[in-house]
C-alpha cells in the first residue's frame, strides 16, 4: 500500500481550487514505464474525491493495460468496497476509438461507449473506469481520439476527472488528449528518468496546446535537478 495523501495535499494547493461553474479535468503523465504515474494519480483522485463537492472520476487512459480498477479494489481499507458497475459516458461519447470496429452478435458494430465502465468506492464520492481490453481481438487497437466532447460532458457531472496516462515511450495518448484537459501533472521517478525525457515530453504537449502545471517527483528524500526545478518555469 502506498499512501501519499501528504504529498498530493500539496499538490492540490499548489493547483488551487478549481471553477465553481464546471469541474476540471487534470491529466497525469510521464515519458517512462515504470515512473509510478498510476499511484500518483490514484491518489491525487482519492484526496480530490474526499474534498470535492461532487463525484471524482479516476479515467484509466491505458487502453491496453487496465489496472486501476484491480488496484482500487485490493485496498478496501482506504477506498472501501467496490459499487456496481454503471455507463462510463454520460452523454454516449467517448475519448476512444476501436479498429476495425467490434462486431456483435447481429454482425453490426457495438458502440464504443460500451466498452467503458465505472464503478464507485469512497461511498460514491470516487468512480473508477475500466475499459474492456478482453474484448478486443487480434488486429483490433484502441486509441484516443482527438476530441473534447467526451472530456466536456464530464466536466458537467464531476468536480474533477483525474486521467492516469500511459507512459509516452508506450504510445501517445498523454500527447493526444493534452489539449482537451486543463492541466497535465509530468510525473518524474527520481533516480531513473533520464534527464532530457521529461523536458521532449514537456515540449510535445506544449507543441498541441496542452498546459503543464507542474511535476511531481516520485521519491519523497530526493532533490531534482536544475532542470527539473526550471521544467515548468
Amino acid at each position: 500500500m502506498v499512501d501519499l495523501t501528504t504529498e498530493m495535499a500539496g499538490l492540490w494547493a499548489a493547483l488551487g481550487s478549481g471553477p465553481a461553474h464546471r469541474g476540471r479535468v487534470i491529466q497525469f503523465a510521464c515519458a517512462g514505464t515504470g515512473e509510478g504515474t498510476s499511484t500518483v494519480a490514484r491518489e491525487f483522485a482519492r484526496l480530490a474525491a474526499v474534498r470535492a463537492r461532487k463525484p471524482v472520476w479516476l479515467v484509466d487512459a491505458d487502453l491496453a493495460q487496465q489496472g486501476q480498477q484491480e488496484t482500487v479494489a485490493a485496498e478496501v481499507e482506504r477506498f472501501g468496497r467496490l459499487g456496481s458497475p454503471a455507463a462510463a459516458s454520460p452523454d454516449g461519447s467517448v475519448f476512444y476509438a476501436v479498429t476495425p470496429p467490434i462486431l456483435g452478435r447481429d454482425g453490426r458494430p457495438v458502440d464504443p461507449a460500451r466498452l467503458m465502465t465505472a464503478r464507485p468506492c469512497l461511498g460514491g464520492r470516487l468512480w473508477v473506469t475500466r475499459f474492456r481490453t478482453e474484448t478486443l481481438r487480434s488486429g483490433q487497437r484502441a486509441e484516443p481520439l482527438p476530441d473534447p466532447r467526451y472530456w466536456d460532458a464530464m466536466r458537467k457531472h464531476a468536480d474533477t476527472v483525474v486521467i492516469d496516462a500511459p507512459a509516452a515511450d508506450r504510445n501517445d495518448v498523454a500527447i493526444t488528449l493534452a489539449p482537451y484537459v486543463d492541466a497535465t501533472i509530468l510525473v518524474v521517478a527520481a533516480e531513473s528518468t533520464a534527464p532530457n525525457e521529461p523536458v521532449i515530453l514537456r515540449d510535445e504537449i506544449e507543441a498541441v496546446g496542452g498546459r503543464i502545471a507542474g511535476v511531481v517527483v516520485n521519491r519523497s528524500t530526493y532533490k531534482p535537478p536544475s532542470f527539473l526545478r526550471r521544467l515548468v518555469g
